[in-house]
C-alpha cells in the first residue's frame, strides 16, 4: 500500500494531539462531560489511543485497522463536542456557531480517516 503524504498528515496530527493530552490535560478534562466518571482516565486512554493509532497508520500493513481504531474513537469522543456546545465553561467562550461547525468537522476527520480502511 502506498503512502501518501495525506496519511502522514493524519499520523502526525493525531500523534501531537494525543501528546497534548499530557502536556495539557487540562483543556481536555475540561470538555469530558460530566456523566462521565473519571475524566482523568478517559483523557489517558483517547490520549494514548491517539498516539497509538497515529503511529499505526504508517504501518502499511496496519493502516486499515488504525484508520478504523481512528473512526471509532473519533465516534466515542464526539459527546465532548456536544458538551462544549451546551456548556458554556467547557466551549472556552468560543461563539456558538464556531462550537457548531465542529461538529460536522467530526464528519469529516472520519470520512478521511475511512479512505484508509480500504
Amino acid at each position: 500500500m502506498y503512502l501518501s503524504w495525506h496519511l502522514y498528515l493524519m499520523a502526525f496530527l493525531y500523534i501531537v494531539a494525543g501528546i497534548n493530552h499530557f502536556r495539557s490535560p487540562g483543556m481536555y478534562l475540561k470538555i469530558i462531560p460530566s456523566y462521565f466518571s473519571n475524566p482523568k482516565l478517559l483523557n489517558i486512554l483517547s490520549g494514548a489511543a491517539e498516539i497509538i493509532l497515529g503511529f499505526l497508520l504508517i504501518v502499511p500493513f496496519l493502516s486499515p485497522f488504525a484508520a478504523w481504531g481512528i473512526i471509532a474513537l473519533l465516534i466515542a469522543v464526539f459527546p465532548a463536542n456536544i458538551f462544549m456546545y451546551q456548556n458554556k465553561k467547557a466551549g472556552f467562550g468560543l461563539p456558538k456557531w464556531i462550537l457548531l461547525l465542529r461538529m460536522p468537522l467530526q464528519l469529516l476527520l472520519i470520512l478521511w480517516a475511512y479512505q484508509y480502511t480500504l
